[in-house]
């Protein structure tokens, strides 16, 4: 039964139960309330070292065809992902970064009630999709600093989960498994149940990291994006490949004009010039060097990444990590870190370009004996 409110509108009861409260804080709104701009931009696993020129260049050129919509299918993006991945083009869904394509995924497969399972204290935005259409967050602990697998799919055959989400390589962790123990997880994989495979950094990964693609499948679902490797984050541009049934289900729902057409033409370009990837690439491994060695000499534990940041484990307890991230940020330098215990005793920093490193590098002491 909807809520009347006869003098505004009649929320339904699940959005009426809803936290307002955003996931995330973007920097710019901390900007505003601290009355400062940040000097590192080091806290949202954004590429500071940006996107290809070849991709600025196509959305330069394309600007005067903004009066156009970008084709509802992104004919062209799917056309070369399917070349290079070789796959079908029709097992390719192209949407809104892996955020969008996840609340997609939600709508198809979850209403009130419904069991997902996940780990706890992974990716926040896939337990804010369930929670908006009604369903049941259902948690396993990680296993130190790794997701689980194994007590995932244990938990999904225990529930009745409809979908199980595991990101690889982690967020917030930053740990990778390797394809292998994907694969098993994916034949673990309970009757009736999905697995939303997030592998938003796998560019970043080591060799082996991702299972080979197998579209005739219908137990997973995999999902990547153009906003971490490629640097496109602020034009918004995903895409899920999977069996033909599920990827064609997305048409169902998803906002077919919901890309633009610069962004589909950027996402392109930058796809197809694999040259600048692995220099960027390349340039991330130096930085995680970099911020390892950076966090050793101050005495804290780094945890080796296959992303585009650094998890540092403070050794302490998450007030002291909270004390850290506010000390830098209120200084200039913005990173976060994670939300749920037992990883609040991390903070996160993002690969990031010498100069910023530097500021980093230069305010950790005293934002350490601050928190002390």
């Amino acid at each position: 039964m909807d809520r009347v409110n006869p003098k505004g509108p009649r929320y339904t009861d699940i959005v009426a139960g809803l936290s307002d409260a955003a996931p995330f804080v973007d920097p710019e709104t901390q900007e505003r309330g601290q009355g400062h701009l940040f000097s590192a931009r080091l806290g949202a696993n954004e590429n500071v070292f940006g996107p290809s020129p070849k991709a600025v260049a196509a959305m330069q050129a394309a600007d005067g065809e903004t009066w156009m919509y970008g084709t509802t299918d992104s004919y062209d993006l799917k056309c070369a992902l399917a070349a290079h991945y070789d796959i079908g083009f029709d097992n390719i869904v192209v949407g809104e970064g892996i955020d969008g394509l996840l609340g997609y995924l939600v709508r198809l497969l979850v209403g009130p009630g419904d069991k997902v399972v996940t780990s706890y204290g992974a990716y926040p935005t896939f337990n804010y999709h369930v929670a908006g259409y009604g369903g049941d967050v259902v948690t396993v602990p990680f296993d130190g600093n790794y997701e689980n697998p194994v007590a995932l799919m244990a938990k999904a055959t225990e529930v009745g989960a409809k979908l199980i989400y595991l990101s690889n390589p982690d967020n917030p962790m930053g740990t990778v498994h390797d394809g292998a123990t994907i694969q098993a997880a994916i034949e673990m994989v309970p009757n009736g149940s999905v697995l939303v495979l997030d592998e938003a950094y796998v560019e970043f990964a080591p060799k082996g990291a991702a299972p080979v693609f197998d579209t005739n499948d219908p137990r997973v679902i995999r999902m990547r994006t153009f906003s971490k490797a490629y640097g496109l984050a602020g034009v918004r541009v995903g895409y899920a490949i999977g069996h033909l049934g599920l990827i064609k289900s997305f048409d169902k729902i998803r906002n077919h004009f919901g890309l633009s057409r610069s962004g589909q033409i950027g996402a392109l370009a930058a796809f197809q010039d694999q040259a600048y990837l692995a220099q960027t690439v390349a340039q991330v491994a130096a930085a995680r060097d970099r911020i390892a060695a950076i966090a050793v000499a101050n005495g804290l534990q780094p945890i080796a990444s296959a992303t585009n940041f650094v998890t540092i484990d403070c050794g302490r307890d998450a007030a002291f990590a909270e004390a850290i991230v506010d000390d830098l940020c209120a200084r200039g330098i913005f990173i976060r870190r994670p939300f749920v215990d037992p990883q609040t005793r991390c903070i996160r920093i993002s690969a990031g370009r010498a100069q910023d490193l530097d500021l980093f590098e230069a305010a950790l002491p005293t934002a350490l004996k601050n928190a002390s």
